[in-house]
């Protein structure tokens, strides 16, 4: 039994060692990359660059910036369409429309925009006073093999996502997967260019504008038309339609020839009676359904109501609908939103 411990021991100790040993910062006379990285890792195989800081963390972590101030403009990305790209990514929504397993592995590794994947850390020097070094490199073949790769998948992606029918196209489905084709599009352009400073070779890749134009020329072909009754002074509508127009969508308020989707809704404006009260207060109910008139289901209701007083029943008719437009504005646009969230493309 003692032996086995005593193995045991020594096993887990050298384990140890050798895992302390890969990890340690390198002390003694100056490693020649601290003067010029290149003068150890080769341009023609490397991009490489140093940083240095007060502890190794902060070394390390200037050397991946300066890694990447390398690419410059290049590594821009509109944070808009790198958000949603991530959390298509985080949510699996990516998974089904990515064909292989190994390439949903690879997207899913796209975990950010601001480091370059395959950068790695390969040195740290200590002075032996008060100053870190690190060198930082990405190897061009490695770092050309996985932007393609991304690029590949990606393209796969946009080919899915706009392979439908004419009626799933001429939908809210058929914009959202058009639009998320464009941004899709958008970020293997920087792929494109980070491949291209990588000395790699890529086809032509083109920007997301043309999927964006199809995604408005549909969104004209399925104006939302709102019929409410008993609206004031059009202000019921306008609040709907911005919520609307905020995804893009056009809407309407005369009638339109089978339209494919429709709101309809009611609003009622009555006078609250509040014995010993000296305000005069009005309550306002607001119900609405958003129908898909091809398949005549209700995607989603909404509905609000709200009590309001004042010194004039005028006065109190309009905070009333204040308080609706307000509601439509938070509540029925997250309702909106969450129906649209949840028709990002899935296969």
């Amino acid at each position: 039994m003692l032996k086995k411990s005593i193995l045991i021991f020594l096993v887990c100790f050298i384990a140890f060692f050798s895992c302390a040993s890969r990890d340690v910062v390198r002390k003694g006379a100056m490693p020649a990359w601290v003067n010029d990285v290149y003068s150890v890792y080769s341009k023609t195989q490397y991009i490489a660059a140093t940083g240095f800081g007060s502890n190794r963390a902060i070394a390390e972590a200037n050397a991946l910036a300066a890694l990447s101030s390398f690419f410059g403009q290049t590594l821009q990305v509109d944070r808009g369409a790198a958000s949603f790209y991530q959390q298509a990514i985080t949510n699996g929504v990516m998974d089904g429309w990515v064909d292989t397993a190994e390439m949903r592995t690879r997207v899913r590794s796209t975990s950010t925009f601001d480091d370059l994947m395959g950068a790695e850390i390969k040195e740290v020097w200590f002075d032996s006073k008060d100053l870190y070094y690190a060198a930082a490199v990405i190897e061009k073949a490695k770092g050309v093999r996985i932007y393609s790769e991304l690029m590949n998948a990606n393209q796969n992606v946009i080919k899915n996502l706009v392979t439908m029918t004419s009626a799933e196209k001429n939908s809210m489905e058929g914009v959202l997967r058009y639009r998320f084709a464009a941004i899709t599009a958008d970020i293997n352009v920087f792929y494109r260019n980070v491949v291209v400073l990588l000395d790699g070779k890529t086809d032509d890749t083109s920007s997301g504008d043309r999927y964006r134009l199809e995604a408005q020329n549909i969104i004209k072909t399925i104006p939302i038309h709102i019929k409410i009754t008993n609206d004031r002074n059009g202000r019921l509508f306008s609040a709907f339609a911005k919520c609307f127009s905020d995804w893009g969508f056009e809407t309407s308020a005369q009638p339109v020839n089978a339209p494919r989707y429709s709101l309809d809704v009611i609003a009622a404006l009555s006078p609250v009676s509040l014995p010993n009260n000296p305000n005069i207060f009005s309550r306002i109910e607001l119900t609405a359904n958003l129908k898909d008139t091809n398949s005549n289901q209700v995607l989603f209701p909404y509905s609000f109501n709200s009590r309001e007083g004042h010194t004039s029943q005028a006065e109190a008719d309009n905070r009333c609908i204040l308080a609706a437009e307000r509601n439509i504005n938070e509540a029925f646009a997250g309702l909106l939103n969450d129906y649209l969230t949840r028709l990002r493309p899935k296969k």
